[in-house]
């Protein structure tokens, strides 16, 4: 039996579990069960995926009866079986995280019941957005997440998260209607919207209508990665969320935005037209984004600055066009998605001691719960890139890419990744210095929840639980680092060639376009 026929299922089992738990509303008990077995259970059939796309190629599946290029056809490679599973792995650890935060705070200030039904649907629209072969079900699957994650915004109907979810509807909604133009255009120069079709009839065209749709793709999945100067919006949309709301998203939807990036580049535009601009792009996005990061007192909003500044990397990786290059913007993009959730579900808890998440209000968190400082001080140094971590592991071989590579400016990004990541370290470590290592009493504005001794040891053994193993998960990234790079590596080699997806999904006889020795189209 063919495992990859069974990739459906990643997408059905979130959409079947949201519907039972929407059914349960009632029972939040039940609830609960139900939205983490199912989450588990795709979790295991998206590990066989990777195993057997690992071991077995590219593969893809039609759905409906409808032979691509007419149907809808979901394509499970390397790079798409990967993203599957960390993104599952974080939003199970999120999910039990929102979990244990409702039973502690009787699901009054937590995530009310239709957190789970809407979290499902969320998760449903991740993995269709990894999987899809065609470009408009992509946008599906990004209005899937997109419509759940409106309503995970703006739970509790505070009137900060209401302003932050106007905001974020707004850019959301733009990039949709650039996005869906983009199709329709798309549509209309080629009578077709499967991306491996698009493959080989793109390269048809003359190279100014290549570039108009190729801008357009990039600007609307732009918005949704957060690449200045389209970024905006997120840090004053994430940090309004309740903690696991902002968790995922820091983890995932950025990711999203990224991974359509890296799809669309090297399947339908390869090459190197636009990389000068990708790289001035990602260059900017790094160094503006930790400038905004290094002015922030709170945790949140530097968090969500950082996130912004490390979308960077992963643009730089993907502008080099190489397989050394992608290979560790693949890595990177795994390595973030877990240090940045990590970061944020330990910020929450920050947040469920100290009372805020100010670092002008916190101080002596390391005395007071050392089992805090450890669960940040980790991702954090993983984020920094200080070694042996995965971060230091993804980043340099990013700049061994662009030191490879050798133009004025890939050696300009070099120096700017090297740059970005040393302050990055300064941010961190002023978060350290000020909320964990100072004395209470020596805050700006100190709060007398930290001056209560009964408060220490109050935090949810669940919600700690699975912080620690979402940190363990990440520092098992360093770990398997060897393993990761080959399952990375193999996957930009497959997407930079682009055969195996094209002939998985039309046959092996279609002849797939030749490419330039630069990776560009002749």
């Amino acid at each position: 039996m063919n495992l990859a026929n069974l990739s459906p299922l990643a997408v059905l089992l979130p959409i079947l579990g949201a519907a039972l738990a929407f059914l349960l509303i009632r029972h939040q008990s039940a609830q609960r069960v139900v939205s983490i077995g199912i989450l588990s259970t795709t979790l295991l059939l998206e590990c066989l995926l990777l195993f057997s796309v690992w071991s077995g190629g590219t593969t893809s599946v039609t759905l409906g009866g409808w032979l691509p290029p007419w149907g809808v056809v979901l394509v499970v490679d390397q790079f798409s079986s990967l993203m599957l599973v960390v993104s599952t792995v974080v939003s199970l650890a999120v999910l039990i995280y929102a979990t244990g935060q409702g039973m502690a705070d009787g699901d009054h200030e937590a995530p009310v019941s239709i957190f789970h039904p809407t979290y499902l649907i969320l998760v449903a629209g991740v993995s269709n957005a990894f999987l899809t072969g065609d470009l408009f079900n992509l946008y599906v699957g990004f209005e899937i997440l997109l419509t759940a994650s409106y309503v995970l915004m703006t739970l509790g109907g505070t009137g900060p998260r209401i302003r932050a979810g106007v905001t974020y509807v707004v850019v959301s909604v733009v990039s949709s209607v650039l996005f869906l133009i983009a199709i329709a255009m798309i549509y209309g120069a080629t009578g077709t919207i499967t991306m491996a079709d698009l493959a080989i009839k793109l390269a048809e065209l003359d190279q100014g209508t290549q570039n108009l749709l190729h801008v357009m793709l990039l600007v609307a999945f732009g918005i949704k990665a957060a690449v200045f100067p389209l970024s905006f919006w997120l840090p004053d949309s994430y940090p309004t969320a309740p903690a696991p709301v902002t968790a995922v998203f820091a983890g995932l939807l950025t990711k999203v935005g990224v991974y359509a990036m890296v799809r669309t580049e090297t399947l339908l535009f390869p090459g190197d037209t636009l990389n000068v601009p990708l790289m001035v792009v990602a260059l900017l996005t790094m160094v503006v984004g930790i400038l905004g990061a290094l002015a922030q007192s709170d945790i949140k909003r530097l968090l969500s600055f950082t996130l912004v500044s490390h979308i960077g990397y992963m643009v730089f990786g993907l502008a080099m066009s190489s397989v050394a290059g992608l290979g560790a913007a693949v890595f990177y993009v795994a390595h973030h998605i877990t240090v940045q959730t990590s970061l944020f579900l330990v910020t929450g808890l920050i947040e469920r001691r100290g009372g805020s998440s100010s670092i002008d209000r916190l101080g002596g968190l390391a005395k007071l719960s050392p089992l805090l400082a450890l669960l940040f001080f980790v991702p954090a140094m993983n984020l920094a890139g200080i070694p042996p971590f995965s971060g230091f592991l993804g980043k340099l071989g990013l700049l061994q890419a662009g030191v490879e590579l050798g133009t004025p400016l890939a050696i300009v990004l070099v120096v700017g990744g090297v740059v970005t990541s040393l302050l990055t370290l300064l941010a961190i470590a002023r978060v350290w210095n000020r909320a964990f290592w100072r004395k209470p009493e020596d805050a700006e504005y100190p709060d007398p929840v930290l001056m209560t001794p009964g408060n220490v040891g109050v935090l949810p053994r669940t919600m700690v639980g699975s912080t620690a193993a979402l940190v363990v998960f990440g520092v098992a990234l360093t770990v398997f680092a060897g393993p990761l790079f080959q399952v990375a590596d193999g996957s930009a080699e497959i997407m930079l060639d682009r055969s195996a997806y094209i002939h998985s999904v039309l046959g092996d006889s279609v002849e797939v376009p030749p490419l330039a020795q630069n990776g560009g189209a002749k």
